[in-house]
């Protein structure tokens, strides 16, 4: 297993210079940390047939992907979280996980996300190509984001088999068997998602994943001003009508979430200490608001007060 740690990088660019590290060995992302004075991160890979363990270790930071992180063509890989030790949030594909030790997420590389792990955090990641993954959970795209208790169902039994063969990784086991130790683990984990998630009927389970493409192809391009319901429906090639039938099934407009996901992301850059020095409309306007006024009124009904008390409240 390789392993990798902050503290053979240099202190003045630690961050940075960890953030390559990081980049080239799994995805490209952006590591802020809470302190950058004290950043520390280990991060271990170890391989079990077609599924790549990685182990990551670190203290109070934010990793982001966002869309000029994401190569257009690149393969598209599913990673499957677990919160080993300490808690997490994970924002992707319209969802948020707030995860404990045991918990599982879902992640897709082909679309973006932000992931916040607290002081003292462990997280064990199983990456997959999506073809072999989907031999064994045939829509991965409509878990993508969804929080899996490890109360429920198989979860916990999971989670202590993730650790355990991460161990067993790292103490440099082989076997001629692990192909098939993959394919295992991968149809164990397409099981307890889907006795956590419920599987659907076929007709649903079809419009399950037609909802999660929408959903992916709404947070690439949530910060452009021109996001409408006719956009995304040109953009995906399908018909208004269809597409309202899509997100029938959630009780939402597509209008509606859309701008629900918009006043989301402002709420949390408004509430952020790092944002302090941004005013509310460049913030705003940032997240695909091309009105301020619009912005104010549709913030107090979403969160009973406006933004600039928001802020006054969440920043004190």
């Amino acid at each position: 297993m390789q392993s990798y740690s902050s503290d053979a990088l240099p202190e003045e660019s630690r961050t940075s210079a960890w953030n390559a590290l990081y980049s080239r060995q799994l995805n490209n992302v952006e590591f802020t940390p809470a302190s950058g004075l004290d950043f520390a991160a280990r991060l271990s890979l170890g391989k079990l047939g077609p599924v790549q363990f990685a182990r990551m270790s670190t203290n109070r930071t934010n990793i982001l992907r966002t869309r000029r992180h994401i190569v257009p063509g690149a393969p598209r890989l599913y990673s499957f979280l677990m919160q080993a030790r300490g808690s997490s949030v994970l924002s992707h594909c319209g969802q948020e996980a707030q995860m404990t030790a045991g918990d599982f997420a879902l992640c897709d590389s082909a679309a973006p996300h932000s992931f916040t792990v607290e002081d003292g955090s462990t997280v064990i990641m199983l990456r997959v190509d999506a073809t072999t993954l989907r031999k064994h959970l045939p829509t991965p795209e409509k878990f993508c984001g969804l929080h899996l208790r490890k109360e429920v169902g198989l979860t916990s039994t999971m989670s202590a088999m993730v650790e355990q063969l991460n161990a067993q990784l790292e103490t440099g086991f082989t076997s001629a068997y692990d192909a098939r130790f993959a394919q295992h683990l991968l149809e164990m984990l397409s099981m307890s998602y889907a006795i956590g998630f419920e599987t659907t009927p076929e007709v649903s389970a079809v419009l399950g994943g037609r909802h999660a493409e929408v959903v992916r192809y709404i947070e690439e391009n949530l910060r452009d001003p021109e996001l409408s319901p006719a956009s995304v429906a040109k953009g995906l090639r399908i018909s208004p009508r269809y597409l309202r039938t899509i997100f029938a099934r959630t009780g939402e407009k597509v209008s509606a979430y859309i701008i629900r996901r918009r006043l989301e992301e402002c709420a949390k850059q408004i509430a952020n200490p790092s944002w302090a020095g941004h005013t509310l409309t460049e913030i705003a306007f940032a997240w695909g608001f091309n009105s301020a006024a619009h912005f104010t009124r549709t913030f107090h009904e979403q969160y009973g007060v406006p933004p600039r008390d928001y802020r006054r409240n969440m920043l004190p």
